[in-house]
Parts: C-alpha cells; sequence; structure tokens
C-alpha cells in the first residue's frame, strides 16, 4: 500500500463511527463472520476525501481500496472512479469490470452501476445480456440497475426485458432491484408500466410487483 494510500485509509477510520457501523451491517446484511470491516463513514465525508485525492491516485491504488475487506475502501474506491469516469471512460469502465467481485454488496452495485456502466454502453450492447447471465448475483443487480440511465431517456426496452428474464430468480435483491426500475419506467410512462404488469404481474415474485406499484394509484 503506497503512502498516499496509507493515509487515505487513516483518515477513513479516524471518521469511523461505531453506532453507524453496526446500523450499516444490518442494513447492508453484512453477516458478522463475513471478514467484511464496516467503518460507519458518512458518505458525504467519503466524499470530501475523494475530492481531495481523487487526481493523485493510479489504477493500482484504486484497486488496492476497492480489494480489501472493508465496507468504505470499496465505497470510495467505487466514487473514485465515477469521478474520473468522464475524463477516462474507457479505461475506467475495463478496470470496473474486470473487478466486478468485488463490487459485492447492493449499495455498492447501486452508486456505481448507472455512473459507469449505464453511462458508458447502448442499451443494445451485448454487455447487459451477459451481466444478465453471469452467475454472480451481483453482475446481474449491475445490469438491471444501469438502465436508469435509458429509463432517464424514454428507453424502457431493456429494462423490461431484464425484469421478465429475473422474474424467475432466487434473489430478493434482484427482485427489488427490478421493481425498482420498473417503477421508475412508471414514472416516465405509466402506461407502459401498466401493459407490462398486465402481462406479467402474476407471475411476479410479490417484492418485485410491490415495489413496481409503489407509485401507482389504488385503483
Amino acid at each position: 500500500m503506497s503512502d498516499v494510500t496509507k493515509f487515505i485509509c487513516e483518515e477513513m477510520r479516524a471518521l469511523a463511527n461505531p453506532s453507524r457501523a453496526s446500523f450499516n451491517r444490518k442494513l447492508l446484511r453484512i453477516k458478522d463472520d463475513s471478514g467484511r470491516v464496516v467503518l460507519g463513514c458518512q458518505m458525504p465525508n467519503l466524499r470530501k476525501i475523494c475530492k481531495r485525492y481523487s487526481a493523485t491516485l493510479s489504477p493500482n491504488e484504486i484497486l488496492i481500496l476497492l480489494r480489501s475487506n472493508c465496507q468504505e475502501f470499496r465505497q470510495f474506491a467505487l466514487l473514485v472512479m465515477i469521478d474520473r469516469f468522464k475524463a477516462d471512460p474507457e479505461n475506467i469502465v475495463r478496470l470496473y469490470l474486470d473487478n466486478i467481485t468485488y463490487v459485492d454488496n447492493w449499495d455498492l452495485v447501486d452508486m456505481s452501476a448507472p455512473k459507469i456502466i449505464g453511462g458508458f454502453y447502448k442499451s443494445t450492447d451485448e454487455i447487459f445480456k451477459r451481466l444478465a447471465l453471469d452467475p454472480n448475483l451481483w453482475a446481474n443487480r449491475i445490469a438491471m440497475v444501469a438502465t436508469i440511465a435509458f429509463i432517464g431517456k424514454g428507453q424502457f426496452d431493456l429494462t423490461l426485458q431484464l425484469a421478465e428474464m429475473f422474474m424467475g430468480h432466487g434473489s430478493h435483491f434482484l427482485h427489488k432491484a427490478s421493481g425498482w426500475m420498473l417503477r421508475e419506467v412508471g414514472k416516465r410512462n405509466g402506461e407502459v408500466l401498466l401493459a407490462f404488469l398486465r402481462e406479467h404481474a402474476a407471475a411476479m415474485p410479490k417484492v418485485m410487483l410491490r415495489y413496481a406499484c409503489e407509485r401507482l394509484p389504488k385503483e
């Protein structure tokens, strides 16, 4: 570990909050015996540190943080990657995909996938099929959550295709993400969401259906 990364880690450790760490463990469903360290740092503080050091870190230093066993170090590494994405999108995407196994919790996925994967690829690119078929649950969630970048542009097809594909998946983490993205579709075009629900609601997992319907009128 370089002097820069050591100093960054020390800053984050100085911001540790045991009570928040305990809360975050429950929120993120990180088991005590998982080996994952949770400091309980607040995201605004991590962003401030990122602004100071983002430009100084090498790809290897970013990877040291991303591959650590500390949740906040991984969050910080992803913040740096997001910050540097516009200036160097191809290398950041490559770094992200090559190390996707370390983006292994819903918060890490949700903070990074829309801006890095959704910000780089087109909705018709093969990468989404590859991620959706990956045996890694978090790769599947990356594919789904990244579609919010297209939903904002009025492009709903990929979201609907993935939601249909993931109805038979066994993880509630993916069902929640799918329902969330369907809800986002509904915010922009209620008829598109209603048409999807008319066709698939009976077969949808309950949590996916509940998330998808949260913004719909009761009637």
